[in-house]
């Protein structure tokens, strides 16, 4: 598979997933793709991309084809992701979520993630409302 074809299948998975915050586009995956420390874990059906350095790993996104949702995918991936992260060296892990999703605050509280912080009003979708992103952090190994 050419990475712009993974690139491709990521744009089009994410614009499945997302609309706050809005999905990514080829180009930008393929950009962030040729970035130090950038990975992914995952398949047509759920990815996960984190970028590492210096000992910390930022969970970059996180999705689930609708169809395949509620069958422990996000989860499974979450996983992938961590275990990836730690073989690369870190040993905390950070990420943002719209303090409008539960279902993605659920999956990452029930991972261990918890608040470290929150940014007012970080995400702006069509209807104009601004939502809040949660920053969320876990430690993925003793120190």
């Amino acid at each position: 598979m050419t990475e712009a074809l993974c690139a491709a299948r990521m744009a089009a998975l994410h614009a499945l997933c997302f609309e706050t915050p809005r999905p990514w586009s080829k180009t930008e995956f393929a950009s962030l793709l040729t970035g130090p420390g950038v990975f992914t874990v995952g398949d047509e059906h759920a990815l996960a991309m984190g970028r590492e350095v210096a000992g910390e790993v930022e969970l970059l996104t996180l999705a689930v084809h609708p169809a395949a949702r509620g069958k422990g995918l996000g989860r499974i991936t979450l996983d992938a992701f961590e275990r990836v992260a730690m073989t690369l060296g870190a040993d905390t892990a950070f990420l943002e979520v719209a303090a409008n999703n539960p279902v993605a605050i659920s999956l990452y509280t029930s991972a261990g993630y918890r608040e470290s912080g929150r940014r007012r009003g970080y995400y702006l979708p069509a209807s104009g409302v601004a939502i809040d992103a949660l920053v969320l952090k876990k430690l993925l190994k003793a120190t």
